[in-house]
């Protein structure tokens, strides 16, 4: 069996029957499409979130989503995950300490699921950011550790390769190394899944940065300063509310990673380049 099929056998894809038009001749074929399922995250017995998800990592995805919103603060305060699978969808029953379900419950969120934009469906504007202390200085990463992260993202995006609609985040060494990778149709979710992974794998945040297949928003930013990552790469480009919050937090930011170059959104120090790239 292929990497790329044992990933899709494990939930992450379903084989469809479906048919068109390729190289200007009409086709009916068998194709890997992307799984998407509501997926519910529940606190302590309190329904919190539906979000439409990629059935992988699940117990990650609910520890990641559980740091990167504060909802607890650290992964000693998150005390069982337990996956549920229904016709309708997936409910994780995740169960936190006391202490930190009643600064859940005071916080009064109200999410709805998405795989594209929006802001975890906060009540108020006093909600959109969350407290978060601006991360300390570090070594520079160079271009050439940018470039080798895109690439290695790409050569094991397994789900992405087959179906073509997937997101990935990955976490990389300080020179490019692609160390943990997760996929999903939401790249929220891809980030949130990685962040979880890195929680449970004890990784030093600090020594390496975050790599992502998409855009680079507001929330992508505040996930991975709260995570204590100090650099965010994304393939695409940033936001204006993205780069205001990177500024202030003091995290790098990059996008349009390329070999020809790269855009600095936030934190150039954090950031190193040859004086030319590719002998111009």
């Amino acid at each position: 069996m292929k990497v790329a099929d044992a990933a899709l056998h494990a939930g992450g894809a379903q084989r469809l029957a479906v048919s068109g038009v390729r190289d200007g001749r009409a086709f009916a074929a068998d194709d890997w499409v992307a799984e998407e399922r509501p997926v519910a995250l529940e606190y302590n017995g309190v329904s919190h979130a539906v979000m439409l998800a990629t059935p992988l990592d699940l117990e990650e995805f609910a520890l990641g989503f559980s740091l990167s919103e504060g909802i607890v603060d650290s992964a000693g305060d998150l005390h069982g995950i337990d996956v549920e699978s229904a016709a309708d969808g997936i409910t994780v029953h995740i169960q936190i300490a006391a202490r930190c379900m009643a600064g859940l419950k005071a916080r009064r969120r109200n999410l709805a699921g998405r795989t594209g934009c929006g802001l975890c469906g906060a009540e108020s504007l006093t909600q959109v950011e969350r407290p978060l202390t601006p991360l300390p200085p570090g070594p520079a990463v160079p271009h050439d550790a940018l470039l080798r992260a895109m690439r290695e993202l790409q050569a094991l995006q397994a789900l992405q390769h087959a179906t073509g609609s997937v997101h990935a985040a990955g976490w990389c060494s300080a020179a490019g190394e692609v160390q943990l990778l997760r996929e999903d149709v939401g790249r929220h979710n891809a980030l949130d899944k990685l962040i979880g992974a890195m929680s449970r794998a004890g990784v030093p945040p600090a020594q390496g940065f975050i790599a992502v297949t998409s855009r680079a928003s507001f929330e992508m930013v505040q996930k991975t300063a709260a995570a204590r990552v100090p650099l965010l790469a994304a393939v695409s480009a940033a936001t204006t509310l993205a780069v205001d919050l990177a500024q202030r937090l003091q995290l790098g930011l990059a996008g349009f990673v390329r070999p020809q170059g790269v855009v600095v959104y936030a934190g150039a120090e954090r950031l190193s380049f040859p004086e030319t790239i590719d002998g111009r």
